[in-house]
């Protein structure tokens, strides 16, 4: 099955409420309009409602009246989100009057409707910077419990079926942090994990990698991941990872049967741990480019509720597709 239907059709079936704080951004509506169309979610809209109205009027957007719109300036829950976001901050120096200033802020009201119960994800950045994005949701939402690190994860599917789950492979970190601790790498690798159930469907053989198998190699930097491979596995006992690997080794039956012949990962992993952010970065892309692979992510992992962050040259396309993601990944966080 195509693994954007595959990741749709599942959205479908959860229905999860998700909120788009730049809902004045014309992409971003038309986004919008074309997720209830489909019925992927149900869409929560931030902004002046008239407005929003309007231009759904003027671009023909007859879906748009399916969605919730709360106007950040005045609705009925607006003092419970400032007392919230106080309980939360207080101890930073926030008082209300700042408070009541940042819940008319769109990125800090998604959040702060995430925390409280009143929506299930979120998905931004057509218009924002990704540290604007992402700063009221370290603020408000956090990290996981045990989880200290955000990363990204990218769906690469090849028209090589031989790899990974029927051509399709899960890479990581290959967007947000530079050089991961092996306390940091090992968290990574359990993101993935769960991040490859939720929205890929299948149960993840995680290969960590390095240019070293089982020893062939010594250097610190072996050293980390074989201590991340550890450390994974005392976090999520019963998780199928393995590592060092080399990426042949990880990926070829063969190669793997020869370099790890104990291994029940190599030649068999489905989805991949980089090192460092250089490394993954630089993967993904040659493998996007020189094997015509499919990229869907970059995929936020790590927080305590789903928050996305696209890239402001996305197209409408982008922002379904993230949507539909971002109510898997709620979905799986609620199980």
């Amino acid at each position: 099955m195509d693994l954007i239907k595959q990741i749709q059709d599942s959205a479908k079936k959860v229905n999860k409420r998700i909120v788009l704080p730049e809902s004045t951004e014309e992409r971003t509506l038309k986004a919008a309009n074309e997720i209830l169309r489909k019925g992927l979610a149900q869409v929560i809209l931030l902004g002046g409602p008239e407005k929003i109205k309007q231009q759904a009027s003027n671009h023909q957007l007859a879906h748009i009246e399916q969605a919730t719109i709360i106007d950040p300036a005045n609705h009925d829950k607006r003092d419970k989100y400032i007392d919230l976001l106080v309980e939360l901050r207080q101890h930073k120096g926030l008082t209300r009057e700042e408070a009541a200033k940042l819940v008319e802020d769109p990125l800090y009201l998604s959040t702060l409707m995430i925390k409280n119960g009143d929506a299930d994800g979120e998905v931004a950045g057509a218009e924002n910077a990704t540290g604007d994005v992402l700063r009221p949701a370290f603020q408000i939402v956090k990290t996981k419990p045990g989880i200290s690190v955000v990363s990204g994860a990218f769906l690469m599917s090849l028209k090589d079926k031989e790899y990974g789950e029927d051509g399709l492979l899960v890479f990581a970190d290959c967007a947000v942090h530079p050089d991961p601790t092996k306390e940091e790498l090992a968290e990574i690798a359990v993101a993935t994990a769960d991040t490859t159930r939720a929205i890929a469907g299948f149960e993840p053989r995680v290969g960590m990698l390095s240019f070293s198998t089982k020893g062939s190699a010594q250097h610190e930097m072996v050293d980390k991941v074989i201590e991340a491979t550890k450390i994974a596995r005392e976090k999520q006992p019963g998780l199928k990872i393995d590592g060092e690997l080399q990426a042949d080794a990880a990926l070829v039956e063969a190669i793997g049967k020869k370099k790890a012949p104990d291994s029940d990962i190599a030649g068999k992993a489905n989805v991949l741990i980089f090192p460092n952010l250089e490394c993954g970065n630089i993967a993904y892309k040659l493998v996007q480019r020189l094997a015509h692979a499919e990229a869907t992510g970059p995929v936020l992992q790590g927080m305590a509720a789903p928050i996305n962050d696209l890239s402001r040259g996305c197209s409408v396309e982008d922002i379904v597709n993230l949507v539909a993601i971002t109510a898997n990944q709620a979905a799986n966080e609620q199980q």
